[in-house]
């Protein structure tokens, strides 16, 4: 992480002490896709909303200006460093009321929109300047220039998006010690959503701009700025969606049936484990919601559990309290897929898919270290969890577990 954050700095200083020095090329063409950068910054939702790219119209832009070749037919004479001093610029300008606000974009989403803004401006200026967009391959003009155009164009896309993918998830995996494996197919599924919106903006705007001039700016990036505003209502509506569900899994807390922060201890952990595992993210959105709500089935006993350790139950009590608590959850409007999760986390695990088996584990896991005192409380619950995968458990579960909590994410203990 730190090498990439020096990387990013030092290609930015470079490129402001450069085009300073040497001043802007074309300073109207940069003047107005920085000011298309500082408007997507300016309409950035915040990162708590959870998405992977929280401003895409400035991401959109900035891919613009990296592989615009002419304007107006017009071959251009920005290069690389003034392509990333521009972008920076713009991106610092447009973040500065987020950061005012105390939500401003975060050091590793910095590093990794100059990191990837200079590796597609390395990758297309000097084809641009050398032989791509010479006057006998295609007489000046992109429409001249056919299939070879289109064809490295696109290479360069999916190899910017590649590059955008192994950044995310190495800074990720730095910051989180999660397996870069992963991180890293979460990143690439995450290009079919906004990333492959991202992507097909920018180089639709780069190809306008080269054919129309910059009065193809407002006209391109309209679609693309509506869709942002729409993906943010969405995600306030998401993140509502999230704090009733959250509401609905304290109710056994405030009835003294399961212990305080319990339903939230086990939603994060099962999620750090199932991304561990490999789920995908609309999968460890459901697993959380399933984590936030598995005790929900204990409200419909006449007397509560002790500390509300359902792992020590009778198969058939843990099994009526699950099946209890999936009633409970269809009632409410969350996916079917949650309720589902909730009535078989007490099955035999050979029979459970993946999220139930992770909230089993977790759960059990959770009421044993609790109802433990002293230091040794974790490692103990996670050798009686070990000891019982023959028949409980599923080995591949514990073990994750196991590497999770060796990486401090809840508390240290030894790996297996």
């Amino acid at each position: 992480m730190i090498v990439a954050h020096t990387l990013a700095w030092a290609l930015t200083a470079w490129a402001l002490v450069a085009t300073l020095s040497g001043g802007l090329a074309e300073p109207r063409t940069a003047a107005a896709f920085g000011a298309l950068i500082v408007l997507g910054e300016l309409a950035r939702w915040g990162a708590r909303d959870g998405e992977r790219d929280p401003a895409p119209l400035a991401s959109a832009g900035a891919l613009a200006y990296a592989l615009l070749g002419q304007s107006a037919g017009h071959a251009t004479r920005h290069g690389v460093l003034q392509v990333i001093a521009v972008v920076v610029a713009a991106m610092l300008l447009g973040s500065v009321p987020h950061v005012a606000a105390g939500r401003g974009p975060s050091p590793d989403e910095t590093a990794r929109r100059i990191l990837t803004v200079a590796f597609a401006a390395v990758c297309f200026q000097p084809l641009h300047s050398s032989w791509l967009l010479d006057d006998r391959a295609g007489q000046g003009s992109p429409a001249g220039l056919g299939p070879s155009f289109a064809f490295v164009l696109l290479l360069l896309l999916v190899l910017t998006a590649l590059c955008d993918a192994v950044v995310a998830a190495l800074l990720l995996c730095a910051r989180t010690r999660y397996r870069f494996g992963p991180l890293l197919r979460d990143e690439l599924r995450g290009l079919l959503g906004i990333g492959s919106a991202v992507c097909a903006t920018g180089t639709v705007i780069a190809l306008a701009v080269a054919v129309a001039g910059l009065w193809a700016l407002p006209v391109f990036c309209v679609p693309l700025l509506l869709t942002q505003l729409a993906f943010r209502r969405y995600a306030a509506v998401r993140t509502t969606y999230r704090q009733t569900i959250t509401s609905l899994a304290r109710a056994t807390e405030i009835a003294g049936y399961t212990k305080p922060g319990h339903a939230r201890r086990v939603a994060e952990l099962s999620r750090a484990v199932g991304r561990e595992l490999g789920l995908s993210g609309s999968e460890l959105t459901v697993l959380e919601y399933a984590a936030l709500m598995h005790d929900i089935g204990q409200l419909s006993l006449l007397d509560p559990v002790p500390a509300g350790a359902t792992a020590a139950l009778p198969e058939a009590e843990q099994r009526r309290i699950a099946l209890l608590g999936g009633a409970v959850v269809r009632q409410t409007g969350v996916p079917a897929d949650v309720a589902l999760i909730v009535e078989r986390q007490a099955d035999p695990y050979r029979e459970q898919p993946v999220a139930a088996r992770i909230i089993r584990t977790v759960n059990a896991y959770d009421d044993l270290a609790e109802g433990t005192a002293g230091p040794g409380g974790p490692l103990n619950a996670l050798e009686q969890l070990r000891l019982g995968t023959g028949r409980d458990y599923h080995p591949h579960v514990v073990e994750s577990l196991a590497r999770v909590l060796a990486r401090g994410c809840l508390t240290r203990v030894p790996p297996g």
